[in-house]
This record gives C-alpha cells, structure tokens and sequence, in this order.
C-alpha cells in the first residue's frame, strides 16, 4: 500500500512583525490581537528582536497573557542615528542633496501611510504588503545610498539575521525588517493565519486603546457605556477600563467623575496586571487629586508612582512634574 507523501515540515523559526507604538491605532491588529495569534501558535515565549521602547504596548500585553519575553539584546546602533542626522545636515546644503532628501522623504510618507491605513493580520502578513513595506526601503536606499543614509541597515540586517540563525520559536521583529530577514534566513517563516480571526481579547484592546486616544467627533457616552460594560482581561483588566472611562470625564472637565473612576482604578490595581498601568493610574490620580485641590495627598499618590519598579515615561515625568508644582486642568 503506497505510503501518503509527508507535507513540508512546519518551520522553525516563526517571524512576526511588530508594529510597535502603532499597535494601539488598530482595532484589528493590536496588542490583544497579537496574544491571541501567539494562543493559536501554541507560544508560551517571544524572542524580543524588536525596539528598545521600553513602553511598548507588547511589554504589557505578553507577560500579561502569560506569555514570556526571551530578551536577543541587541547591539546599540544609536550611532547610526547620529550618522544618518549628519548626513541630512549636509545634503540639506546644497540643491541635489535636498532633491535626495526629498525622496526619501516620500519613500518614509510611502511607509507611513501603509501602517497607518487599517489592518488586520492577514493584511500585515500578506506577501503583496510587505513587498510594499520593502519597497520603501529600497526606494530609501536609492535616495540616499547604503551607509550613513540608511543607517546602515543592510549591514544592521546582516548581523541580525546571523544572530538569528539557529534561532527557534517565535521571534518578534521590526515590521519594515521582516522581508528582508526573510531573504536571509530560508528557514523561516510568517505565522500560518489558517483559522485564525481576531477575538475578544482583541476586541477588548481596542475599545481601551479607542478610549485613549479621543477624538473630536466621538459619541463620548457611547464610549463611557461600552467600557461600562466590560469585565476586563488578563491583557486589558477592568482597572485599565475604569482609568480610560476617568480619561473621558477628565477630557469634558468633570473632576470628581474623573475622581471616581481613577480611586476605582487604583482600587482593582493587583499583581500579574500589565505593567505600566499602576504607573499611568496613579499619575493621573495624583493630577485629578491637585486639580481638586487636595495637594498633599497628591503629592503622595505622586510619590507612589515614582516608588513602584516599573513606571512608563510619562507617568513618570507626570509625577515628577507635579512634586514640583501642583498641576492644573487646562480645558482646550
């Protein structure tokens, strides 16, 4: 009896591209979006071969989803940048230099309005969309020559791809590398979105992400109902819910409601939540707390920010602002 032919075997090195900060811009591809995709893989780790923010909606998400983050540290390439801001300080003297600069200035729009238009995984992750990705990069090269102009990424790529090599599982990686690490590593592959279709832990992402970032022209009690509503997740718990129903009211001037939302937040803080939020919500406790007057127990919601082992940026410097001077709520 003839044996079936066994299929091509699953590969060993799963590359999946990271959009960084804009996760929290799309309601189909985000933070929660990511965690499901790496439930329906079966990762209980990420190699981290992406950026060093170290606010990176996924340094919430991950270990929030209990999903381990295994650091690649790489190398320090904050030179390159220097380079690069010398290189356009000079083409910018002269007329050919600016036409360069002009390009490659189009091929970064070019890029910036493909991960800013909407997307979903298999638009992330479809072939016709990373060549565009890539095509930008080349375009960029043609302007302004491999080396400084591109802050030597072809060589940056190179020793990616060979710190890589023999790698296994799933690596995380800067969407605009992804193409071009896949020239160089034949052995891996995108992530296999056979059945996949965002869930509810990336429904729940986007409605806080939404509810971050307001916008003129949002029904704003539609939003306060919908974030009502939810129970939370491990990825997006009701204390992250109640801080953004606390944004709303703060946004249209309402302190105590904003009051009362954020002492609920602080209330569901607990461990195993993502990170940055005790942070983000007792800084902005701490300003509601000024605003209203109440400046000493501001000042030690402050203290408590600055206390905790992990704190994002702004909560920081939010705190350390308002230690030096009592905040005040400016309605635009």
């Amino acid at each position: 009896m003839p044996q079936p032919t066994p299929g091509p075997s699953p590969a060993s090195l799963i590359l999946l591209p990271d959009l960084g900060d804009l996760l929290r811009l799309h309601p189909q591809f985000n933070a929660g979006t990511v965690t499901e995709l790496l439930a329906q893989l079966g990762a209980r780790e990420v190699g981290w071969a992406s950026g060093a923010d170290a606010d990176h909606p996924l340094r919430d998400a991950l270990p929030a989803a209990g999903i381990e983050i295994r650091e690649l540290a790489p190398p320090d390439w904050t030179w390159a940048d220097a380079e690069h801001a010398q290189l356009l300080g000079f083409l910018n003297q002269y007329p050919q230099g600016r036409e360069r600069l002009r390009r490659a200035q189009g091929a970064e729009q070019a890029l910036a309005a493909l991960v800013t238009a909407p997307l979903d995984p298999a638009r992330v992750l479809s072939p016709a969309f990373l060549a565009e990705v890539e095509a930008t990069r080349t375009e960029v090269r043609a302007a302004l020559d491999e080396g400084p102009g591109t802050r030597w990424r072809q060589r940056r790529l190179d020793e990616l791809a060979a710190r890589l090599d023999g790698q296994t599982g799933v690596i995380l990686a800067p969407l605009d590398d992804v193409p071009a690490l896949l020239v160089r590593l034949p052995g891996a592959a995108l992530p296999d979105l056979t059945g996949f279709q965002p869930g509810e832990a990336s429904r729940l992402r986007a409605l806080a992400d939404r509810a971050w970032q307001l916008r003129d022209e949002d029904d704003l009690n539609a939003l306060l109902t919908a974030l009502e509503r939810e129970a939370g997740d491990r990825v997006t718990p009701r204390a992250e819910l109640d801080a953004a129903a606390a944004s709303i009211h703060l946004a249209v001037g309402d302190l105590p409601g904003a009051r009362g939302w954020l002492e609920r937040a602080a209330h569901a803080l607990a461990d195993g939540q993502p990170r940055s939020l005790a942070g983000l919500v007792l800084a902005r406790l701490g300003q509601v707390r000024d605003a209203l007057g109440d400046r000493e127990l501001a000042q030690r919601t402050y203290r408590a920010v600055l206390a905790l082992s992990h704190a994002p940026q702004v909560a920081r410097a939010a705190a350390e602002d308002g230690l030096r001077e009592p905040f005040a709520l400016h309605l635009t």
